[in-house]
């Protein structure tokens, strides 16, 4: 089983707001190499419970391996072994409770 490394600093040093949930602000962690990477934009993510609720409703996705968040950006890095639709992620990040402002070209 894979495994996210989220790095976390406080939110008064990055200026943004916290959901409330853990009281960190902006991090990142860069996705492993899988077979395909698909980088997407959130909206409305501001901490590390944010990170793990996108993650978690990512990787119950089919073929999905990785999750990298960047919260400075709101970049989400997604290395999975099949194609994603973006409708699929769509809904995941809504589930999550955030909005998919749509995927990224490379």
């Amino acid at each position: 089983m894979s495994e996210t490394t989220v790095t976390v600093e406080s939110a008064a040093a990055e200026a943004t707001s916290c959901c409330g949930s853990c009281g960190t602000g902006a991090g990142a962690a860069p996705a492993a190499e899988s077979g395909l990477t698909s980088v997407f934009q959130v909206k409305g993510m501001t901490c590390g419970h944010c990170v793990s609720s996108v993650t978690a409703e990512l990787k119950k996705l089919d073929g999905v391996e990785e999750v990298a968040v960047d919260l400075a950006t709101g970049r989400v890095t997604v290395g999975s072994t099949l194609p994603l639709a973006d409708s699929a992620v769509a809904a995941a990040v809504d589930e999550a409770g955030y909005e998919l402002v749509g995927r990224v070209e490379a």
